[in-house]
């Protein structure tokens, strides 16, 4: 099974309502699909999220990593071979882990097609169901606890709230989630590294003290402060979780040897797919510390592709997989079945995409 062509395109997906964090408001889903043909007649497909303020990946520059910088390395290449292409996709240009997990995706593809197995068994095969959180958008208190209902009247047992701009509104806002949901509730919240170390401190104390009973706390400080983070896990009670500090296989040892927190966001955006992906859960693993699969704004394609990697590995033990929940329509036909919070995977071989609708290729 070799590679004979690649091409990307693009897929826009509106979403059911606009999705506001402290940051930015999205109302569309907007990302580069990467579909790779084999000489067998086989094909896969990855998905590249635009997040410039995160992985620093645009369109533009991710549709021109993958066709300037990764194809002609990669093109005529047997799929068996799998190790050597993920090197020379690795190794083709420096950064760009969008780009990179997109043809990474549509590789494991290809790989679970060529074996006729689910990619999820090849890679451990722990589990075919997983549940997801759901992210409640920001806005009033008020309405934010009645979206927090709504989730959990369909389902949901996890709720992630966004936090980090303005520690007394959120503090507001999640006293009144809280009081509306009950205590049966896990909520998560993000900080985005909004605070500093001992503002982080100071504000997840007083949430512990009136007895919001916080699941976690996602990248409170800002990403290259390890000594940050270190110092906010040593000084609560609420876990604390490494996000945008963890990218790559190097730096999940940094955050893990050095004991800064006590989880590690995995999102294959910033791994550079699931390769590396896996690298960092066996590090995990050995050091006996909890992973969360995470996303960014991503369709069904990039979601399948992660909910294989999170049914494969134990050391998985949460997951933030929510983004084709907020969409309003699925063009994707195949792939992970999403039932609200539920997501089950099947034996179909790969990923099991059998359509992509919605796409434009260049």
């Amino acid at each position: 099974m070799k590679i004979c062509n690649i091409q990307v395109g693009e897929i826009k997906i509106p979403l059911k309502k606009p999705f506001k964090t402290a940051l930015r408001e999205v109302y569309t889903l907007e990302n580069v699909v990467v579909k790779i043909e084999t000489d067998t007649g086989n094909v896969g497909y990855g998905e590249a999220a635009i997040t410039p303020v995160i992985t620093g990946d645009t369109m533009g520059s991710i549709k021109w990593a993958i066709m300037e910088h990764i194809r002609p390395v990669i093109i005529g290449m047997d799929v068996e071979n799998i190790e050597e292409i993920m090197n020379r996709i690795d190794s083709s240009l420096v950064g760009n882990s969008s780009p990179k997990a997109a043809v990474d995706m549509a590789i494991y593809d290809l790989y679970g097609q060529l074996y006729n197995a689910p990619v999820y068994k090849l890679l451990g095969g722990y589990r075919k169901k997983i549940t997801t959180d759901i992210t409640v958008s920001v806005n009033d208190p008020d309405e934010m606890a009645e979206d927090s209902i709504e989730a959990i009247e369909k389902g949901y047992e996890t709720i992630k709230v966004k936090v980090g701009k303005d520690w007394k509104v959120d503090l507001l806002r999640l006293e009144t989630i809280r009081k509306a949901v009950g205590n049966g509730i896990d909520i998560r919240i993000d900080a985005n590294q909004g605070w500093t170390p001992k503002e982080a401190v100071k504000v997840l104390k007083i949430m512990e003290d009136r007895g919001l009973n916080i699941e976690l706390v996602e990248q409170p400080v800002k990403a290259h402060d390890i000594e940050g983070l270190k110092y906010v896990t040593d000084n609560i009670e609420t876990l604390v979780m490494a996000d945008e500090s963890v990218f790559s296989p190097k730096d999940a040892l940094n955050i893990i040897t050095n004991r800064a927190v006590d989880l590690i966001n995995i999102k294959l955006m910033k791994t550079g797919g699931i390769h590396n992906a896996l690298k960092i859960c066996d590090m995990a693993e050995i050091y006996g510390v909890e992973c969360m699969l995470g996303c960014m704004m991503e369709s069904k394609i990039g979601l399948t592709a992660a909910s294989h990697l999170a049914g494969a590995k134990s050391i998985i033990t949460k997951f933030d997989l929510d983004a084709p929940n907020l969409c309003a329509e699925d063009p994707v036909n195949g792939g992970a079945v999403y039932e609200e919070s539920l997501i089950r995977l099947d034996n179909s071989p790969g990923f099991g995409f059998k359509d992509i609708g919605n796409l434009i290729y260049d």
